[in-house]
């Protein structure tokens, strides 16, 4: 066989293996869309109290090329079960079922775990109060200002959908602001956010020394000193270092539902077993790969050490974190094995939001109670080399030479700026330097990177609390 032969038999195959990938990997696209669509609208219907058809609208108008299947999707939402099922050209059927103080969950046919939340008995909370119970209107014009332009659309799409902007300065809300049907009180998804809230959770592991985040991490199906994932760490987790091959998250759109990952989170019931099956694709630590599995693994760690079952992450998750801080309109939603659905699907309201935010402003206090390890905000903000967005260890961070840090900084945002992020327009941006938290919510584009409107909401609200507009506006 001539070398000219031998390399077409290779180029052939490869091109063969491919194309039989890919048309596997497109026979779960609209499996994938409908769950997407089904998790959505279940959880803003029946926990944050929207209108189905204007989330469903603004949310796909907010993912390029949805609008090329969602003409054939049909969403019947049944107010009487409290559950949505969508189907797409009859080849892919979605089911979310919504069970009380525990969200939505895809129902793929099995029993699913723990249909019952504990009992919430809310402890006092540590943190100071950040506003009493009436709307916060905003303390300055320059912050009127800011609001009136984080909410105005603009002449032609793609239109921002803000639905909540909260600003803290120095611990207190200064501006506030809701579209209509949302208010103080409305948990809102915060998509990829909720990893931020993992990994705080994480944090208190480590400060009760339950793991350590450069050991590797406990997870059965990894023991075997043989397998290449036994080196996996809980810090390669929390920066998207561990290498299993499971394609991106970064991407909002229709090309992103052929990533395995996708399949994950909307075709199997046990999001992390399948998680923790991927072979390696680099070895730990070589790479940065941004991919939702690493915290489905990281919330199966919480899930076994809390006591393996959802009523325990919640009630750990409560007594630990959210009832210290007075988070009062949080629900963590789970897949039906009953692993918290920790890589985007944690519902908050946006001043809910803003006190995680002040928590991590605080290094981990929240009043004199300690929530986090010393030090864990700055681990937290602590650059992920080779993360080209800019990114830490469970937050998206300023504090490196990056491409997005710089494009960032270039627009306005300060250095020292770390942020809980989620797609298509989730935000809870902590700036130390200026001690602000500003949360900003809706459904936006995520390109172009401006869309959303906060590269100007960052710069408005940092000229609005600065000192120098504090003494012009006489404040």
């Amino acid at each position: 066989m001539t070398r000219q032969k031998l390399i077409f038999i290779l180029i052939a195959t490869t091109a063969c293996g491919a194309l039989a990938l890919s048309a596997a990997r497109a026979r779960d696209v609209p499996k994938v869309a409908t769950g997407f669509v089904a998790n959505v609208v279940c959880s803003e219907t029946f926990v944050s109290g929207l209108d189905p058809k204007r989330n469903l609208t603004e949310t796909t108008d907010a993912m390029p090329g949805a609008g090329l299947i969602t003409w054939a999707m049909d969403t019947e939402v049944d107010l009487d079960r409290k559950d949505v099922t969508v189907t797409l050209f009859g080849l892919g059927r979605s089911h979310a079922v919504y069970r009380e103080g525990m969200g939505c969950t895809l129902d793929h046919g099995e029993t699913l775990a723990d249909t019952a939340p504990p009992p919430s008995k809310p402890q006092a909370a540590s943190l100071p109060e950040i506003a009493g119970p009436a709307l916060v209107a905003p303390q300055s014009p320059q912050l009127g200002a800011a609001l009136d332009r984080a909410f105005a659309e603009p002449a032609e799409p793609p239109f921002r959908h803000t639905r909540a902007v909260v600003v803290m300065k120095d611990g207190r809300i200064v501006a506030e602001r809701y579209a209509e049907g949302i208010g103080i009180e409305t948990p809102l998804l915060g998509f990829s956010a909720t990893k931020s809230v993992i990994s705080a959770l994480i944090g208190v592991l480590v400060r009760d020394g339950k793991l350590a985040v450069d050991r590797p991490v406990p997870i059965a199906a990894w023991q075997d000193p043989k397998d290449p994932r036994h080196a996996i760490t809980v810090d390669q987790l929390l920066r998207h270092t561990a290498g299993l091959a499971l394609g991106s998250s970064l991407q909002a759109s229709l090309a992103s539902a052929l990533e395995p990952v996708n399949r994950m989170k909307f075709m199997e019931p046990d999001m992390a077993a399948y998680a923790e099956s991927i072979p390696l694709e680099t070895p730990p630590g070589a790479a940065w790969n941004y991919h939702d599995g690493n915290f489905i693994i990281l919330s199966h760690l919480i899930r076994n050490a809390a006591g393996g079952h959802a009523a325990d992450v919640m009630r750990f998750a409560r007594r630990e974190l959210f009832d210290p801080l007075g988070m009062r309109n949080v629900v963590m939603q789970f897949d039906a094995a009953g692993t918290p659905e920790g890589s985007g699907a944690m519902m908050a309201s946006a001043r809910d939001w803003a006190r995680l935010g002040q928590l991590y402003l605080n290094d981990g206090m929240a009043g004199d109670k300690r929530i986090l390890p010393e030090g864990w905000a700055a681990y937290s903000a602590s650059a992920t080399p080779n993360a080209w967005v800019g990114y830490g260890a469970g937050f998206w961070t300023n504090l490196s030479n990056s491409f997005g840090a710089n494009y960032r900084i270039a627009h306005g945002w300060p250095r020292d700026a770390y942020f809980a992020k989620g797609t298509i327009g989730q935000y809870a941006i902590i700036v130390p330097s200026q001690r602000l938290v500003i949360v900003r919510l809706g459904r936006s584009p995520n390109m172009p990177p401006e869309a959303d409107g906060v590269f100007d909401l960052v710069r408005d609200v940092v000229t609005a609390t600065s000192t120098s507009a504090r003494l012009a506006g006489g404040n």
